[in-house]
């Protein structure tokens, strides 16, 4: 897995995975998920339009439905895919309220997280469809503002269905919120890693043998929901919360331990990929001879252990950390790696490994 670095096919200029048009000679660009990559595309009608990377053989794409009519996505279709969508909108269960002032510029950002979510998971080979049962339900997202009347939305995940409260689109919102919660990190990119967490809890954790495995290291999870997380609002975490867990709020259930678990599992796996896929790289100082080997994730579609990541992982966000901090700026990464939450990790690492369709563990416990 890993995000590539992206070229403009008729110049050769670096592109962004979100861009719709090279800024240096104007060609329409767009993200081909069938063959992972994004491409310069040339009209060839009025829906149909021929891709110009090698890696599409001239194939022919569609713009997204919700690009031709709301400019709020970049993936293209397959020309003989009858769906109107693309492989990440088709996904979605309930769009924001564009009638609403300030609305489509909320979706607009949340779609460009979740995408990001999406390539990452289709990369991973881990199953968005669900199973033949009602216990395994398709993944699917419902975008909502606050109504007129009734309760705000709530973020969080039921039955396969991610809701997402619009409002954390609003960055001054989600500032507000993350200083309240005396948050070290927030972002919509978070959340969306955040909440699919849960959903593959679901798919590839509950009602198999590997609850044993979780329960030691993350706690029993038959645990009263509500009532842990009320208690967890109305007197915060413990005071040695990070011996054992990546965030405060992991403290407050095993479920929202192992989806703060995996959401940074993530986060360290697309980190590390686009700085490789870059180039990047440097001699982090030793105490002996100044040098150390150059960081490279290498092919993280094998799944290499955690361990062998963190190798990596480690020299790359002290150097990250000390370059924002000669900008005046708070540290890129927060966060502190107890020997307990590496364990977590790994046992992350492992389901995702195993999480491919035709891998998961169905015995009992």
């Amino acid at each position: 897995m890993e995000m590539n670095v992206f070229r403009c096919d008729r110049c050769q200029s670096l592109v962004y995975f979100e861009s719709v048009r090279c800024v240096q000679c104007g060609s329409v660009l767009g993200y081909l998920p069938d063959v992972g990559d994004v491409s310069a595309i040339e009209a060839k009608s009025d829906d149909a339009w021929r891709a110009l990377s090698p890696a599409a053989d001239n194939a022919e794409y569609r713009r997204c439905g919700n690009s031709k009519q709301h400019e709020v996505c970049n993936w293209l279709v397959p020309a003989d895919d009858p769906a109107a969508l693309c492989k990440s909108c088709c996904l979605n269960d309930t769009i924001p309220d564009l009638r609403v002032t300030g609305n489509l510029e909320r979706w607009r950002k949340l779609e460009t997280a979740k995408r990001r979510v999406i390539y990452t998971l289709l990369k991973l080979g881990l199953p968005l469809n669900g199973g033949p049962t009602d216990d395994s339900p398709p993944l699917r997202f419902r975008f909502l503002g606050k109504p007129d009347f009734g309760p705000t939305p709530v973020t969080g995940h039921a039955h396969g269905v991610i809701t997402v409260n619009i409002a954390e689109a609003d960055d001054d919102e989600r500032e507000r919120i993350r200083v309240q919660m005396r948050e070290s990190y927030r972002t919509l990119l978070g959340h969306f890693r955040h909440e699919v967490a849960h959903y593959f809890w679901d798919q590839l954790i509950a009602g198999t043998d590997r609850l044993i495995q979780f329960r030691e290291l993350f706690g029993d999870e038959t645990l009263s929901y509500g009532d842990a997380l009320q208690h967890f609002y109305q007197y915060g975490p413990s005071a040695n919360w990070s011996e054992c867990h990546i965030t405060a709020y992991a403290s407050a259930h095993p479920w929202e331990d192992w989806a703060e678990t995996w959401a940074h599992y993530l986060h360290i796996v697309d980190t590390l990929d686009t700085a490789t896929s870059f180039g990047i790289s440097f001699l982090p100082p030793t105490a002996d001879d100044k040098k150390a080997a150059t960081v490279s994730t290498g092919d993280v579609a094998k799944h290499p252990s955690v361990q062998t990541l963190l190798t990596q992982w480690l020299p790359l966000t002290t150097a990250l950390n000390s370059i924002n901090r000669s900008m005046g700026l708070h540290d890129l990464y927060p966060f502190i790696l107890s020997q307990p939450v590496i364990a977590k990790l790994e046992f992350v690492a492992e389901i995702v490994s195993d999480g491919g369709p035709g891998k998961r563990q169905s015995q009992e416990t």
